[in-house]
């Protein structure tokens, strides 16, 4: 399934200033970033435009700022010199982004050079696509560029809001991104194995129901799967559980069966008897959750289950941990899931959030087919909904 919109290849970007949304909201401990993953994703386009002597404007969002202004300790600035060392480009920076300064600093750049202006969303309205800010961005480029894939799926000012006024087209990132999360699911290799986990079923109705209808085995573990056990009828102790859930959860265990698709819930749990890091495991049978305890991770016999399924696979998409991954003694279900995908010959997409995580906590991230960089952005897309973001663009 090509990807339907014009990307930085069908546009003349010579001598142009291009401004480009991408995707830098990295982790940061003490002012320097600890994980690149979304650095480095953005550099094919950025490397790109440089060598067809285009002028870059970069812009991103990073953390949950208030929107009341500037916020030291959330500014991209280590985003900007990470970019420079990853790349050994010389990369400016200005600690402005809508004011005089910001538009001083934009009218400098040159064909090959690179400014990153500070945080887009250091200012509320840009959440709202409040069109000024549209405009003012706009005004710092001759083509847009949209390559952050993690934002596509909102309609925010800096993701679809120069498109209204200067020619948009999507970047190498993005245009992976949609190609393989739509082709997984139009023409998956089979057997074709879904796993999600993560805490709840609500969260991810849309995605569970899509799978049913395209995956031969849907493999459920994390907090949600004690909403579908209520529905199966069983205790669950103080495991998490979404009450106003059970019923969907027992209608999606009934759409399965009539579609065909093997649903497989945990039959063994970890549980403990509180929440923490100074908490112990116990293993027990699904049915069998004392009253007293809270399911933390999926049980020896599960990890046997669900890793032999995996092994069968011949394309695996995975979202969502099995357990308190972050908790190492909860960490044992989903670094083993983890493991049995890097092992296995299958095609392995990632659906971004906390499997990357987890993919990077247990030093598997080279064995995986594709790690997508949005969690928000790809589950909308595995659910068939269209993205805004790639919707504003030039169609090809």
């Amino acid at each position: 399934m090509a990807f339907t919109k014009k990307t930085v290849r069908d546009v003349d970007v010579d001598g142009k200033r291009v401004i480009m949304r991408v995707d830098f909201n990295v982790p940061l401990k003490d002012g320097v970033v600890t994980d690149d993953t979304r650095v480095r994703a953005a550099i094919p386009t950025i490397k790109y435009l440089k060598e067809h002597n285009a002028g870059i404007v970069l812009m991103s969002h990073l953390g949950r700022p208030k929107g009341d202004g500037p916020e030291p300790e959330l500014s991209l600035k280590p985003a900007a010199d990470k970019l420079a060392e990853l790349t050994g480009y010389e990369v400016k920076f200005v600690d402005d982004t809508y004011g005089e300064k910001a538009a001083a600093a934009v009218a400098e750049v040159k064909p090959g050079d690179i400014l990153v202006l500070e945080n887009v969303r250091f200012l509320k309205a840009e959440k709202k696509n409040d069109p000024e800010v549209a405009k003012k961005l706009a005004s710092y480029g001759d083509i847009f560029v949209l390559d952050a894939f993690g934002t596509a799926h909102r309609a925010q000012g800096s993701v679809v809001g120069p498109a209204e006024f200067i020619p948009a087209v999507a970047g190498f990132l993005l245009e992976k991104e949609v190609d393989t999360l739509t082709s997984i699911f139009a023409e998956p290799e089979c057997p074709f194995v879904a796993i999600v986990g993560g805490s709840k079923v609500s969260s991810k109705i849309g995605v569970l129901d899509h799978l049913i209808d395209s995956a031969d085995t849907l493999i459920i573990g994390g907090g949600m799967a004690y909403t579908f056990f209520l529905a199966k009828g069983y205790s669950v102790g103080t495991s998490l559980k979404e009450e106003d859930w059970i019923e969907r959860a027992g209608e999606m265990l009934k759409k399965a069966e009539a579609k065909g698709c093997k649903i497989l819930l945990p039959v063994d749990n970890v549980v403990a008897d509180h929440f923490g890091e100074d908490a112990t495991g116990e293993v027990v049978d699904s049915d069998k959750i004392p009253d007293d305890r809270m399911g933390m991770d999926i049980g020896p016999k599960t990890v046997e289950l669900y890793c032999e399924a995996v092994k069968a696979a011949k394309t695996v998409f995975w979202n969502g941990p099995m357990g308190v991954f972050e908790m190492d003694q909860f960490a044992k279900g989903t670094e083993a899931v983890a493991r049995a995908i890097a092992d296995s010959d299958c095609t392995s997409i990632i659906g971004g959030g906390d499997s990357v995580a987890a993919i990077n906590k247990f030093g598997l991230a080279d064995k995986m087919s594709w790690i997508s960089t949005g969690g928000g952005a790809s589950m909308e897309l595995v659910e068939g909904k269209a993205l805004p973001g790639v919707e504003a663009l030039l169609d090809a």
